[in-house]
């Protein structure tokens, strides 16, 4: 045989790491931080090993542990003392995110984005006012205009606490250009959106919901969230955040839409951001434990892959783990 092009020839030691041609960094990660009002001690989150939610007190503390590994950006998600139908404590003055993210900014150097949504707030669980008949006959479950308002405030009393990035998450129609108008009235026009563009209806975000206590108390996001067999529809919904003001472009989940990330990534002059949410972390530790793989090669690799996609940005709950190998 007379082979003119062998691969293998750059597969080599030395040579190999030469040619590669998607690397991760510490830099390319954020990390959740879960704040919870309603506790004075570190509390693990069962499904999602290695996490916990914090009090208010320790939020510094776990900040600087996500610092102490190299990664520089964190993502505040709140746990609320009380919870009511429109979800007011998530523009309270003194709301859980808005006191931790004072602290935060003031006693470290993280870059801090908060997470601008309402189901970790409402007392039925969802990501906004819900209809009327919400419960026994739904048309869209939550109402679209009359959410709008309500992501605004929570974005300017974010970025009055501190917020360096708002990250609504709702799936709201309109809510990049609400948020942007807000922010823009209140004096925040420097402060940058990095909207779930997105977002599908996912069989992966049940250990989030233990984390955060946002489960819906009643139906499914059906009505807000994206289906998941619908790849234009992606590009659309994402044409429309960016007319309205979007900054950065989130895909969540990630492994299971590697196509529209990498479809983001080509249709759009944006940094685009991928969520290796907590089902994606979950379901890799479950098989760990059972010994059917090697957890840390598993994590990278799907942090590489999602980098190889085309993201920017990888929101992910491995974030400390793999960076310390970095």
């Amino acid at each position: 045989m007379t082979l003119t092009d062998r691969p293998r020839r750059l597969r080599r030691d030395g040579v190999r790491e030469l040619v590669s041609e998607t690397s991760l960094s510490p830099e390319d990660l954020i990390a959740p931080v879960f704040v919870d009002a309603t506790t004075d001690e570190r509390v693990p989150i069962p499904s999602m090993p290695g996490h916990e939610r914090v009090p208010i007190e320790q939020a510094v503390d776990r900040v600087e542990e996500v610092l102490e590994t190299g990664v520089e950006a964190v993502m505040l998600f709140g746990i609320p003392e009380s919870k009511d139908p429109q979800g007011s404590r998530a523009w309270a003055d003194d709301g859980v995110v808005q006191e931790a993210t004072r602290r935060i900014t003031a006693e470290t150097d993280a870059y801090v984005i908060t997470d601008v949504c309402l189901c970790e707030y409402t007392d039925h669980g969802h990501c906004g006012i819900v209809e009327d008949a919400a419960v026994e006959d739904p048309d869209l479950t939550v109402k679209n205009d009359e959410t709008l308002d309500l992501l605004g405030k929570i974005a300017v009393s974010q970025a009055e606490a501190g917020a360096e990035m708002v990250a609504p998450s709702s799936m709201t129609d309109g809510m990049v250009g609400a948020i942007r108008e807000a922010l823009d009235g209140a004096g925040f026009s420097d402060v940058p959106i990095m909207s779930y563009a997105a977002k599908y209806e996912s069989s992966f975000y049940g250990p989030f919901r233990d984390a955060a206590d946002g489960a819906p108390a009643f139906g499914d996001r059906r009505h807000y969230q994206m289906d998941p067999a619908n790849r234009e529809e992606a590009t659309r919904e994402v044409r429309l955040d960016v007319e309205q003001g979007a900054d950065v472009l989130m895909v969540k989940p990630a492994l299971p839409y590697l196509d529209i990330v990498r479809d983001i990534d080509r249709e759009f002059d944006y940094p685009v951001a991928a969520y290796n949410v907590s089902g994606e972390y979950a379901m890799l530790h479950a098989a760990a434990e059972k010994g059917w793989l090697d957890l840390d090669a598993a994590a990278t690799e799907s942090l590489l892959s999602i980098k190889r996609a085309g993201a920017d940005l990888i929101l992910t709950y491995f974030a400390e783990d793999v960076a310390r190998r970095l």
